[in-house]
């Protein structure tokens, strides 16, 4: 679903990404992995839109990415979460969901349909005409997630869920990404320093370290890896 080769991002002498590549199938989960400053939202940063690429090549589903601002990318099926979520505040969390849903040739019956589902699944739904500025910052981040998967996207990324969320809610969002590939037909990009969840909801992990690919593979392969222990504990 997503294949991103060779990519490289210099903001002046300085290199984020030093030549990544990664394959991400359909219908599965890529746990991104790194310390701060390793490139992990750089590359989410580059995948949809928001840097241009230095060089390289990012394809979702064999269409081309590169060049694409980050609503072209959104029409392409690209949803994207923050480790700070970016709701808009001062509309109700049906309002937050709509704007996704523009401009897709749906009635008000569907929009309202799809919302109300997505609000259920998030357990948001008695908020519904609330506005998004008096849910918590837990609550803010599920709404984030519902509004990208009523667009039905065909890649989620998502950066740092589970940052400032309470137990409670961290597994419910766990419960939803395991459950999304499946029930959507997406594939994740996950990034987060919560380990515990990324061994548990990943099928491939991929670590980062100095803008470049440290190590790939199961849960068991990364937590065994030396250069990995080496990197996040000192040698």
């Amino acid at each position: 679903m997503l294949k991103v080769d060779q990519l490289v991002k210099k903001f002046g002498g300085m290199t984020a990404l030093g030549g990544v590549s990664l394959t991400l199938p359909d219908q599965s989960i890529l746990g991104l992995l790194g310390m701060n400053g390793s490139g992990k939202t750089t590359m989410l940063n580059c995948i949809n839109g928001l840097y241009e690429a230095t060089s390289g090549e990012i394809t979702l589903d064999g269409v081309s990415l590169i060049g694409k601002s980050p609503h072209a990318v959104f029409s392409e099926g690209v949803g994207r979460t923050f480790q700070v979520p970016r709701v808009f505040h001062q509309m109700s969390l049906l309002e937050n969901l709509s704007v996704a849903l523009l401009n897709k040739g749906l009635s008000n019956a569907e929009v309202a349909e799809i919302s109300a589902h997505w609000l259920n699944k998030v357990e948001l739904y008695r908020l519904r005409h609330n506005y998004a500025e008096e849910l918590s910052g837990g609550q803010q981040k599920l709404l984030e997630l519902a509004r990208i998967m009523v667009a039905n996207p065909k890649l989620v990324l998502l950066d740092e869920p589970f940052a400032g969320v309470n137990p409670g809610l961290a597994l419910l969002l766990i419960r939803i990404i395991r459950e999304m590939p499946k029930e959507v037909g997406c594939s994740v990009l996950l990034v987060s320093h919560d380990l515990t969840s990324v061994y548990e909801l990943s099928d491939n992990i991929l670590v980062m370290h100095e803008g470049k690919v440290l190590a790939e593979g199961s849960a068991e392969v990364i937590q065994s890896n030396p250069d990995v222990i080496e990197a996040y504990l000192g040698a």
